[in-house]
């Protein structure tokens, strides 16, 4: 098989990336500008716009109102475990990770009932429209936003029960299976599902991202008995964060 030549969009792109990646181009320096890279590159103006939009959507520079482009500090990844579901005191599963690594995690979170989407129904093996107890969270390190996560449990289950509300009341703030459990519902498998995507304004804007970036998606859902209990979208910037594993061989 051949490839046909690279676009010179693409071909400026690359050496200027080559540029940051290597430090030639620091953070926080100015990148050329459209003229420049049009004169430097023997190209027309258009393809210097292009090789810039390249770059921006890969997250590697920023525009800053009435100043510029200029090249964004390139974080370090950091981890996000994801283990297997241990038994600790009650904790959720953010609580687990951030007790035992020492981190100083913090969170936010808002519940309401709400009817469940076509997409939700059909995890949660229930009807459109069925009452659902929706819950939004933003989870915190050291006070940056690391993660976002939208949990629903189906109210058939949960309703009128001590655990409806997944953060208030005895078990408030305990993992799902601890929940579950207190209302004679056994948890005994978690499946998760992971797949990246542009993120959507406002994630990017409670995650400190710029348009563009992209995030990881974990769909996780807990299972009683092979029923659905409760799904949740666990949503987390890739440039910042890195997901592992660490599941016991049985």
């Amino acid at each position: 098989m051949t490839f046909g030549e690279q676009p010179a969009y693409l071909r400026v792109a690359d050496d200027l990336r080559k540029q940051i990646v290597s430090g030639t181009l620091a953070p926080h320096t100015r990148l050329p500008s459209q003229a420049r890279i049009r004169e430097e590159y023997g190209v027309s103006d258009t393809v210097a716009l292009e090789a810039r939009k390249v770059l921006m959507a890969e997250g590697l520079v920023e525009g800053r109102s009435g100043s510029g482009t200029y090249v964004r500090e390139r974080p370090v990844p950091r981890r996000v475990s994801r283990a297997a579901y241990r038994h600790r005191g009650g904790l959720s599963p953010f609580r687990q990770e951030q007790a035992e690594s020492g981190a100083r995690g913090t969170w936010e979170s808002r519940s309401e009932q709400a009817q469940a989407d076509a997409d939700i129904a059909r995890r949660l093996a229930i009807e459109p429209g069925d009452r659902v107890m929706r819950t939004s969270y933003v989870f915190r390190d050291a006070g940056e936003a690391m993660m976002l996560s939208t949990s629903y449990e189906p109210l058939a289950i949960t309703g009128r029960t001590p655990v409806m509300l997944p953060e208030e009341g005895p078990l408030g703030g305990c993992g799902v299976v601890e929940r579950m459990a207190a209302i004679d519902v056994i948890v005994d498998n978690v499946a998760e599902e992971v797949g990246a995507r542009p993120g959507l304004a406002e994630e990017l804007h409670l995650l400190g991202g710029v348009p563009g970036h992209v995030v990881l998606v974990i769909e996780r859902t807990y299972y009683a008995s092979g029923r659905p209990v409760e799904t949740a979208d666990v949503v987390i910037p890739a440039d910042r964060y890195r997901v592992a594993y660490h599941l016991p061989v049985k």
